[in-house]
Order: C-alpha cells, then structure tokens, then sequence
C-alpha cells in the first residue's frame, strides 16, 4: 500500500505551499493571512524517486471541541492517525511559539515516526528558529523552505526510511490542465465518474458528501461557507467508480470581495470544468434562489450533465404538493436545460442519496448520447414540414440536413444556407424538439449553424 504522509503544524507555517510543491500543482489554497485551510486534502505526492499519499491539513489550535477550530483539530487528528509518518512543521522565522510545544507532544503521542521540518529557513533569519526547534525533543529539524523548495534534498533524506520503494506509476489527475475537449474523448470504463456538487453558502454540500460515503471526512457546521477548497473523494456506487467533489458555497458575484472567497469560488469553477455530472444542491426550504438559477445556466453553459438535488427534504411539509411545483418551476426557469431531474433528499438524514446516484448516472447516460445521421434526417424532415422556417428579405432559409458532430455534451450540426439569419426563436423550436424527437431530457445541447459557400461568389472566392 502506499505510503501516507500528513503534514501537521500551527496555522500559516506554510502546510499547503508543501502539499502543493509535493504535488506538483496549486492544488490547495495559499494566502497570507493563517487558517486558510480547513478540510484535510488528499494528493498523490513525488519526491525525487519516492511515490507516496500526502495529507495537507488545518492549523492546530487550542479550541472548544464543538466550536469550528475544534472540529477542525479533530480532522487533524484524524490524519495524523491514517499517516504512517508525520512532518511537523514549524516557521523558523517566527521561532517557537507557545502553541508549538503542546503539539508537539500531541504528535509523540500518536507513536508515528516524526520528522521536524523548519520551514521558511531561507535566509539568516531562520538560523534562531532552527537552533530553538531542538527543544520540541523530534530530533534534528531538517531546514526546508515551502515556497522556494530549498532543502528537498534533506527532506528526501529523512522520508527514505519510511517509504518504501515503488515503480512509478501513471495516474490520472481530475486537474490535469488539458482541455475539456481531450478529457470528454477518455472513455476508459475503469475512470471513475467525476460528480461536482455546487450550491450556495449551508446548502449542506458537505454533510451530504459525508453522508454519501458513510463517514466525517469533511469538515461540517450550522456556519456558512466552511468549506474553502475543492475536495475529491473516490467512492464507489453499485461496483462503480465515482470522484466526488465538495466545494466551497458559490454568492452572488457581486458580494465576492475578499482575496480568499474569490480563490475557493475559482476552485469550484474549475471543478465544475473538469466534471461530467454536476449535482447542483438547492435548500428544499428556500429553493430556486436567483443564485441557484445562475448555478444551473452556469453548469449548462459549460457543457456539464445536470442534476438537482433538493436538500433538507425532511424539514419540508406538503413534499408531493411542493415537488409538483419546483418540476413545473424547473420547466419554466430552466428551459434551456428542460427535463433536468430533481431529486429530494436529505444529506442529514440519508434520505433519497440512492435516488440521487441513479439521476446522476442516467444523466451521464443522456449527456453521452448520439444519434445517427438517418435518423436525425428523418426526424428533420417532419420538424421542416410542420414548421418551415422564415424568410429573410423575400428569400426563405433553406436547410438541407443535419448531424451530430460530438456527444459530451450532445452538439449537432445543421447545414443549409443563409443559416445566419436563422432567428433564435427557431433555433430554440429545433432544440426543444431534439430533446424531446431523441430522448436527451436535462442535458444541455449545443446546435451549430454551417451555411453553404456560394461558388459565384466572387468576393468570398477571393
């Protein structure tokens, strides 16, 4: 098995600038102000020759076991139990603190192997915190800078004796920067399926990604916005592989003005990017808030399988009356992603969670969907029949046929001429009819227009 090491210390001595040198990619969240990161985060880490599981987690504070640091220590705690080798780090230029000493003593108890990591010792300035971190009693502190990797020899030295060796292995990363259209061609049946959920601020994203896989790996609370980073867990439903990815809550654009919302709401854009089933969590008792609307059209805009989860179902009275309603609801406010399941649920009490997995694969299902160019022939010559379109200027718009060019999403292609001129009225007529002519309910459909050159032309020709 591979080996696991978690990356302990106060807050701000630079943990995530760590995790994600050792991962390779700005994986975490980095600022300057301290408790940034909340969630432990998991990345597949490479040392020189060394291939192990690296844990970024909070910052270690003395708190209330109830309050939000405390919950947050708690997820801390846990992952300095799964480690096989604990880092404990701490700020050289700062020198010990009053909290260092304590937390030290905490990680000797675990019994995991530790090794001190004085970080930020770039420079003289860290020499006084180096000779000072003698007295935690963990050994000789390896001098190490985060933001400048200096010292990763020193740290690959001191790791050696507790990883074991592996063959290099290549693995696929749900951030690998290559474009959408590359990643919707792997259809490699072993890759997990890759579900973001997206929502407001205590939608209950994160209770429900617990809930979903049966324990407390992400941190939850009655306070909006916990969660900051994107987190992917691997799940597996019914013998198939899935990659969950909780984000952090999504405000209106224009109440967005600190630095760090503005970092996790990029998280969470990419996350949607990089996903084939978005999982947009409305709250049942306030549903279809302007915001969820734009989360559903933002989702459909970037070509993502849509589902809609209505969370704190239980807390709802008249559940068939209201379910009615939000489907007609949907229908009208989401038309351009008309059909779009919905689901109630509860996150909390485990209601409707396997109801969830089955729209999310049958929308899966609908998102990679293709029809064959006869058919859609076929199809084509009735939707002309019974409504031809217009004419523009005297001459009527001619069109000749249409294909499917790609699925992921489903995208056709009409070609015929003076198709610019196609007003959009009828552009929606043939999308809602290919919706419902081929069986394609809630995806979103991408319909281009190709016109005919004219070989008499002359200044086209030219």
């Amino acid at each position: 098995m591979t080996a696991i090491v978690a990356l302990i210390g106060r807050p701000n001595v630079g943990k995530s600038t760590l995790f994600n040198r050792l991962v390779g990619k700005k994986l975490a969240l980095v600022d300057d102000r301290p408790g940034v990161t909340r969630d432990r985060r998991e990345g597949d880490a490479t040392l020189g020759h060394l291939r192990f599981k690296v844990i970024d987690t909070a910052g270690l504070e003395e708190a209330d076991k109830d309050s939000l640091a405390g919950r947050m220590r708690a997820q801390t705690e846990t992952a300095i139990a799964q480690a096989d080798v604990v880092v404990f780090m701490i700020d050289a230029r700062l020198g010990l603190t009053p909290m260092d000493q304590p937390f030290a003593d905490l990680v000797r108890r675990s019994g995991k192997p530790v090794i001190l990591l004085a970080n930020k010792a770039e420079g003289k300035k860290g020499a006084d915190g180096i000779i000072d971190s003698y007295s935690l009693g963990l050994g000789d502190p390896v001098p190490f800078s985060a933001e400048h990797g200096e010292g990763t020899a020193d740290l690959l030295e001191a790791l050696v004796p507790f990883i074991p060796d592996e063959p290099e292995e290549e693995e696929e990363d749900p951030w690998a920067d290559v474009p959408a259209e590359v990643a919707d061609e792997d259809d490699n049946p072993d890759r997990p399926l890759r579900v973001t959920i997206i929502g407001r601020p205590n939608a209950g994203k994160s209770t429900l990604v617990n809930r979903i896989i049966g324990e407390e790996r992400l941190l939850t609370g009655p306070e909006a916005g916990i969660t900051r980073d994107t987190i992917s867990v691997d799940w597996e439903w019914r013998g198939r592989k899935v990659k969950l990815f909780d984000t952090a809550g999504m405000r209106k654009r224009a109440r967005i003005e600190e630095k760090l919302e503005k970092l996790s709401v990029a998280d969470s854009l990419r996350a949607i990017r990089f996903a084939e089933v978005v999982v947009v969590l409305l709250d049942a008792t306030i549903p279809f808030e302007k915001q969820d609307l734009t989360l559903v059209d933002l989702t459909e805009r970037e070509g993502r399988a849509v589902v809609i989860g209505l969370n704190k179902w239980d807390l709802v009275a008249d559940k068939q009356g209201l379910l009615a309603e939000l489907k007609e609801k949907a229908n009208h406010l989401l038309a351009q992603v008309r059909g779009v399941p919905i689901v109630p649920l509860s996150g909390l009490a485990g209601e409707g969670i396997d109801r969830l997995m089955q729209a999310v694969f049958s929308a899966y299902e609908v998102w990679n969907r293709r029809v064959s160019t006869a058919r859609i022939n076929r199809w084509l010559e009735g939707v002309l029949s019974a409504h031809p379109p217009p004419a523009v200027a005297g001459r009527r718009i001619k069109i000749r046929y249409m294909t499917q060019a790609k699925a992921r999403p489903p995208t056709f292609a009409l070609f015929g001429n003076q198709l610019e001129h196609l007003p959009i009225s009828y552009v929606r007529y043939l999308v809602n009819n290919l919706r419902e002519g081929f069986d394609l309910p809630g995806t979103p459909i991408r319909l281009h227009r190709r016109g005919g050159q004219n070989p008499y032309d002359k200044e086209r020709k030219g």
